[in-house]
């Protein structure tokens, strides 16, 4: 999953829910005879009443999409391709050209036909520039487009102005828009279209209550076939220990947990689910801010912090977390832990900062400030800084500030907390980290990381290729701009009748792959 910051980046980050329609004392539960019917899953964030497959970048409005949207396909390894609205994608024998063979027979909600006029118009608005594109940067290759073909109504080509070795997963994951609902938007990230999305998925949008929930309706002409529930609630509860108590009584059927509640549940109604998503949480120094553009003083900084410590106090233990050191996951091809680790040294910290000549630091970390894992991270690295003679001031936002923030170049803060699901090819990751590109928050600048992932791209030799990256992940190191410290599982609670899990697939964001698939 190339997102996703959700990320995924911020994605980067990320959590879940899905709702009751009716809170008051005469509404139907879960637990009720219309069970069955409805699956209520807690989520604890807000994805808005404008969601669209273009710039929509956040774990909420992506669970939201993927009720209501399908993509070509899902790339989540090498041999491992789910199939939607395509039915097959195969490269040319020079890699310069993929075809996409679709379904047919697949309505849209309104009941339109999906063709491939659709596929052409989504690619060409998620490369507008104007439109703010998530994976605009996977699809431009050497500072050129790929171009997107029709050749029938069925068939569309996909034309790389080079060879990129992560190709089919760059151009996966895209899910489609209809083109009779948006052409001739001029914005359609701020559309008010997008407040009653139309799109091919197994649910239909049914209706958005804000700060209380989403609600989606079967769609009885799903091209897999009529979804076994009728209807999906995300639930918004953004308090932990109040979707705990839900969970238990029964008031919904899903809510992802941290470690230290996995005990409060009853294990013969609740089954405890942890799933990798490839996840990195991660501080990183926002490089237009003056009191860090010195690489002696993130470096000083990276050794005063004890990443043990804060990976320990988030997440308790290391079968749900562990420290990483590369700005790749272990699940991403040619990662690699040969890089600088920085491991806690408060002596080495103050050298390095005497050599800076730098005296009386105070900085400024931002992070979500309703995030358990990050309120306890940000603290740890408070006293781990205080122990170097640093003083850090904790600034917590809620997430669709610090995210809107992020975007923008702004001295608000000198560092931050974050979080990303990117992909398995580690070009995927490019747009983190070369000059310019739209989700490099950090305003980091490198013109042999530029270069190297340019070449790492096209390269096809699979040695060479691993040497490139394992470059860039050592180069990046040590710039000290980016420190990684965990890479975590997500741990989903469900109702133990729920059926399924397996058919609907549990994935990185999303939670679920299909969710027709789920049932009791």
């Amino acid at each position: 999953m190339n997102r996703k910051f959700f990320s995924s980046l911020s994605i980067l980050i990320l959590s879940l829910v899905v709702i009751l329609a009716g809170c008051s004392s005469s509404s139907t539960s879960p637990g009720s005879s219309s069970r069955s019917s409805k699956f209520v899953y807690g989520i604890n964030g807000d994805p808005g009443n404008s969601v669209n497959v273009i710039s929509t970048s956040d774990r909420f409005g992506l669970m939201e999409i993927k009720a209501i949207y399908s993509p070509l396909y899902m790339y989540n390894g090498k041999n491992n391709v789910k199939y939607f609205l395509a039915k097959s994608m195969t490269p040319s024998k020079d890699l310069l050209t993929y075809t996409a063979k679709l379904r047919k027979g697949v309505k849209w909600h309104d009941g339109k036909p999906f063709t491939a006029d659709d596929v052409v118009f989504t690619y060409q608005q998620m490369l507008n520039k104007s439109a703010g594109g998530w994976a605009r940067s996977q699809l431009i290759f050497d500072n050129k487009p790929i171009q997107v073909k029709k050749v029938d109504d069925y068939t569309v080509k996909f034309i790389l102005p080079k060879v990129s070795m992560g190709a089919i997963e760059a151009l996966g994951n895209i899910f489609i828009m209809p083109k009779h609902i948006y052409e001739g938007e001029k914005n359609i990230a701020t559309s008010a279209k997008n407040a009653h999305p139309i799109g091919t998925g197994p649910y239909k949008f049914g209706s958005y209550k804000a700060g209380q929930n989403v609600t989606f309706e079967r769609n009885n002409d799903y091209f897999l076939g009529k979804p076994n529930i009728k209807t999906i609630v995300y639930r918004i509860i953004e308090d932990q220990n109040t979707a705990n108590l839900a969970l238990q009584n029964g008031e919904i059927n899903a809510f992802v947990v941290q470690p230290a509640d996995i005990g409060k549940f009853d294990k013969s109604k609740i089954k405890i689910v942890p799933y990798d998503e490839g996840r990195v949480g991660y501080m990183a120094f926002n490089l237009a801010s003056k009191p860090v553009q010195s690489k002696q003083v993130r470096q000083a900084i990276a050794y005063a912090l004890n990443r043990e410590e804060m990976v320990k106090a988030s997440y308790l233990s290391s079968k749900y977390a562990k420290p990483v050191y590369s700005f790749l996951p272990s699940t991403a091809t040619y990662q690699t832990d040969h890089v600088n680790h920085y491991d806690h040294n408060v002596k080495k910290a103050k050298q390095l900062l005497a050599k800076s000549g730098v005296k009386k630091l105070t900085l400024r970390l931002a992070y979500t400030g309703n995030d358990p894992f990050q309120q306890k991270q940000a603290a740890v690295m408070q006293q781990n800084l205080k122990d170097a003679g640093i003083t850090l001031k904790l600034v917590g936002m809620d997430g669709p500030a610090l995210s809107q923030k992020l975007y923008k170049t702004q001295t608000d803060f000198d560092m931050y907390l974050n979080g990303y699901i990117m992909g398995i090819d580690p070009d995927t990751f490019n747009g983190l980290f070369t000059t310019g590109s739209t989700h490099n928050y950090m305003h980091y600048s490198n013109p042999t990381v530029d270069r190297l992932f340019n070449e790492g791209r096209i390269e096809r030799d699979d040695q060479k290729r691993k040497q490139i990256y394992e470059k860039i992940q050592q180069l990046i190191s040590d710039d000290a701009a980016f420190y990684p410290i965990v890479s975590n599982k997500r741990i989903l609670a469900i109702d133990s009748n729920i059926k399924g899990i397996d058919e609907a697939g549990l994935v990185p964001v999303y939670t679920f792959e299909d969710m027709s698939k789920l049932s009791y």
